[in-house]
């Protein structure tokens, strides 16, 4: 009985699990948006720089170099102190200030926080120089006859490109692509630096509360490995959906 009570009183209490399950929220809504934007702005990205215009290519090239090539952690500083120091005093206090619109009796709307904006504006700029690699790789990887069948009939440049070449090329990029919304998961945890609220930061939060380090952090690292698995398991369906359509096909 003694030992059963000494293992409850290691436990986290609910209110701290909920501050977990809270910043848990945060980094997958954080993570859902990242990744809807890096890959539309991946898509653009490799479509400019397969380009045979320089006035298109050479910007892509320029971010591409950019963005690699610093580490994020930087980016967000850039993006949340450099930024709002070039801003007008008024439009921080504005951006900075609780927004809300409500919506009927239920739908309550809030413009989200600067530290959140930041952390989706930084992110999704640093993963999209990944994810249009990776999209560029799966264009490659379509066949020179796509081509000319799109030139066959009749579509331009840009529509064989929007019609035939990407989504194929996607297709093929897909498990990469999958891998690369593991990490824009795992990079949440350095928006923490900037004062976010998510997974990593509210596991620090519970620590210096309860002094519980192990449990603290191990069950932050329980919901990362939870959503990870997530993911791979959404890849894993998506792929054998797509085998069971190729074999379908024949």
């Amino acid at each position: 009985m003694t030992e059963f009570q000494s293992i409850l009183g290691q436990m986290l209490a609910p209110k701290y699990l909920g501050w977990l399950v809270d910043g848990l929220w945060l980094t997958l809504l954080l993570s859902a948006i990242v990744s809807v934007l890096s890959t539309l702005l991946g898509i653009a990205i490799a479509a400019a720089r397969s380009s045979q215009r320089r006035f298109l290519s050479l910007p892509a090239r320029s971010f591409l170099s950019i963005f690699r090539n610093t580490p994020l952690l930087v980016q967000l500083f850039f993006w949340y102190f450099g930024v709002s120091g070039l801003l007008p005093e008024s439009s921080m206090e504005w951006l900075n200030t609780v927004h809300s619109l409500t919506l009927g009796s239920y739908l309550k709307l809030t413009w989200p926080s600067f530290e959140l904006l930041c952390a989706i504006f930084g992110l999704s700029l640093y993963s999209a120089a990944y994810v249009s690699e990776e999209i560029r790789a799966g264009m490659r990887g379509v066949a020179d006859a796509q081509r000319l069948a799109a030139a066959a009939l009749g579509l331009n440049r840009w529509q064989g490109l929007r019609y035939v070449i990407l989504p194929q090329a996607i297709r093929i990029a897909l498990p990469p692509l999958l891998g690369q919304t593991m990490n824009i998961v795992k990079n949440t945890s350095l928006t923490m630096a900037i004062g976010l609220a998510e997974l990593s930061y509210t596991s620090r939060q519970v620590e210096a509360q309860t002094f519980k380090t192990f449990q603290a952090f191990g069950v932050a690292t329980l919901f990362y490995i939870a959503a990870i698995a997530l993911i791979e398991i959404m890849g894993q369906l998506i792929r054998r959906r797509q085998k069971l359509a190729g074999v379908a096909q024949r």
